[in-house]
């Protein structure tokens, strides 16, 4: 790693990065709590994708928070844009489900990873639903609250959950073809509408697989890494790719890996590591 982030570089990232989590995360859920669903300034701004008044606070806590810590580290926002650098990105979704938060289905959460040299460093997701905070930095396990998560050891299919993503910009058809493949293997399935959160679900074992065929970088880099870290199977393209174009995210329990080695074949991906 460079020399700029060694170990003691990234895990004060880490810490700032959770606090930074919890505190938006908490004022994002009070805004929601105060406000009437009716009131929200929503505008439509293409297939599946909304800007709050929130998602704007959000960011823009976030971004400051971490720049005036860290100004030598560059920023990439979902509302703000940015690019990557030679320097430390900070990769940020500052709510990830907007339409779950819009609607008060509290499915979303905040998402945070860092990223050096074309690797993430450090996932940190804020789950509404619990109010907690899942973290992960590379090597070092994954955790929630501080404790530690751990994928499913789950190796019957007929003992499955999984969770499938669908955009939009990718077809419905073949979304429906591979539900009704794992349909008829046993498993149970849902779609919720925030990866971040999803991602953290296989990664403290609550669900067995994650897929969704096209994802923005800052929807999964902080989800993936966590997931990675608490043991589970994860593929996906590489980081600098995911950061210009986005693209697919694969996170599974590893005992059934035999049951997922297709949606590998047709993404063409290998398991990270």
């Amino acid at each position: 790693m460079n020399s700029a982030f060694d170990a003691a570089a990234i895990h004060a990232r880490a810490e700032v990065a959770i606090a930074i989590a919890l505190e938006v995360g908490r004022q994002a859920a009070r805004f929601r709590r105060d406000s009437n669903s009716g009131t929200l300034a929503v505008e439509n701004k293409g297939l599946q994708d909304f800007v709050t008044i929130a998602d704007r606070k959000a960011e823009q806590a976030i971004r400051d928070g971490l720049l005036l810590r860290f100004p030598g580290d560059t920023f990439m926002g979902e509302e703000s844009g940015g690019r990557s650098s030679e320097a430390g990105t900070w990769v940020v979704d500052p709510i990830d489900g907007t339409t779950n938060y819009i609607r008060g289905f509290r499915h979303w959460g905040v998402s945070i990873a860092f990223v050096v040299a074309g690797k993430v460093e450090i996932g940190v997701v804020y789950d509404a639903t619990e109010d907690k905070v899942f973290h992960a930095v590379r090597g070092g396990g994954a955790f929630k609250d501080g404790i530690p998560v751990h994928a499913a050891a789950t190796a019957d299919p007929a003992n499955a959950l999984v969770i499938l993503g669908h955009s939009r910009k990718t077809s419905f058809d073949d979304h429906l073809a591979l539900s009704k493949r794992l349909h008829e293997r046993g498993m149970d399935y849902r779609r919720t509408g925030a990866a971040a959160i999803d991602l953290v679900r296989v990664a403290e074992g609550a669900a067995d697989l994650y897929y969704e065929r096209h994802l923005n970088a800052w929807d999964m880099l902080a989800g993936a890494l966590i997931a990675e870290e608490a043991g589970a199977t994860v593929a996906m393209p590489p980081v600098d790719r995911l950061l210009a174009d986005g693209g697919p995210v694969i996170a599974h329990s590893p005992g059934l890996a035999g049951e997922f080695a297709f949606i590998l074949d047709i993404e063409g991906l290998t398991p990270n590591g």
